[in-house]
């Protein structure tokens, strides 16, 4: 396997900047998944790296060699579209060993491969079947397999190669290429619009919006130490409560004023550097916000009226409106408040996040934990 480093890439489509400045280093065999929202550029990067297109600034490199002036077939690299491009003319089988008869690979061999492929992706059955006669999830496990089938590979490129499956089919693909991942040790760069996917699947997270790359971290950096606003409020299902409030210093600590609530907090390295009345970005995750409890006294304590409440089995997601403000809740089946209800909810101080609301950034210590772009 590989490891694969992007050095200021940048590419521009006319006047629309599809990806701008991107140093990104992807580590021998690790599954990096980047992730953002539709238009951010990250398609154009796998594209970048495959040799599909060419960047306008920066460089690839690929186990430490420049691949610039590669052409895709000279890469080692294999890539699993969203359409999954199979051969439309050809049988499971053939569309397989189509890799390998263009390298000439003896037909015994061709036959071996196709066997092991196919008891690994589960598709031994369909073999015989063209693409036309595939459901999605066995058209998706072809595809996949017709990748792997090149057992020297360096690099495996999925371009949101889930994107058409079902709620349950995705569940069982993200589980078969962490099991494949494992078991290849393979050096896997896949993109995808969903952060759950993401965060279910890669070793590590590239975060992108705008052709920008946002933050890398593994996924627990990115949920509990989001480098910005954008971050906080992408990663996580739902994403973070974004609320704006005043800040004001008290003796001994700070108080945030918001239309739903004023809130003494402790002094905190975060706000050192924020100026006496300053807006700041306060925010937190929906599972900190408990609802019918009382505020401690130094956190953040507010009454809500109750828009929507969503049932998911194991938990609630209750809509909630304060003050104008949209707010999420994700609660126990204890806790069931009726649409229209007027609850209390508070949040421990220790649970909050600040952002600087016109750099987006998150207001940390120097010290302050995650990896930021």
């Amino acid at each position: 396997m590989a490891s694969v480093s992007l050095h200021h890439i940048s590419r521009h489509f006319g006047d629309v900047r599809a990806v701008h400045d991107l140093d990104l280093d992807i580590a021998d065999g690790e599954f990096m998944v980047i992730v953002g929202p539709s238009g951010c550029g990250k398609t154009t990067v796998l594209r970048i790296i495959a040799g599909l297109e060419t960047s306008d600034d920066g460089s690839v490199l690929i186990d430490g060699r420049v691949v610039d002036d590669l052409p895709p077939g000279e890469r080692d690299v294999a890539m699993v579209f969203e359409d999954f491009a199979l051969y439309p003319n050809m049988a499971v089988r053939d569309n397989l060993a189509f890799p390998l008869r263009m390298r000439k690979t003896p037909a015994e061999a061709i036959q071996q491969r196709i066997a092991e492929v196919a008891a690994s992706m589960e598709i031994d059955p369909i073999l015989g079947r063209k693409p036309a006669a595939l459901a999605t999830g066995e058209a998706q496990h072809t595809a996949i397999g017709h990748a792997v089938m090149r057992q020297h590979t360096s690099v495996f490129l999925l371009d949101d190669a889930l994107s058409h499956l079902d709620a349950h089919q995705r569940q069982e693909a993200r589980a078969e290429l962490s099991r494949l991942h494992r078991e290849l040790g393979a050096t896997i760069v896949a993109v995808t619009h969903d952060q759950a996917e993401a965060l279910a699947m890669g070793t590590r997270v590239a975060v992108m919006d705008q052709g920008t790359l946002q933050q890398v971290g593994t996924p627990q950096e990115l949920y509990d130490h989001p480098a910005s606003e954008f971050v906080a409020g992408f990663i996580g299902s739902p994403g973070m409560n974004l609320l704006q409030a005043t800040l004001h210093r008290d003796e001994g600590g700070v108080r945030l004023a918001h239309a739903a609530g004023s809130w003494a907090i402790p002094a905190t390295p975060a706000l050192d550097r924020v100026e006496d009345g300053s807006t700041v970005v306060v925010g937190f995750r929906p599972e900190d916000l408990h609802l019918g409890r009382a505020a401690a006294a130094d956190g953040l304590g507010f009454e809500a009226t109750c828009d929507l409440v969503e049932y998911l089995g194991h938990r609630l997601l209750v809509h909630l409106r304060a003050a104008g403000s949209a707010i999420v809740c994700s609660t126990g089946l204890d806790s069931r408040p009726l649409a229209g209800e007027v609850v209390s909810g508070s949040i421990p101080a220790g649970r909050l996040h600040f952002f600087d609301p016109a750099s987006g950034g998150e207001l940390r210590s120097s010290a302050g934990p995650g990896q930021s772009a």
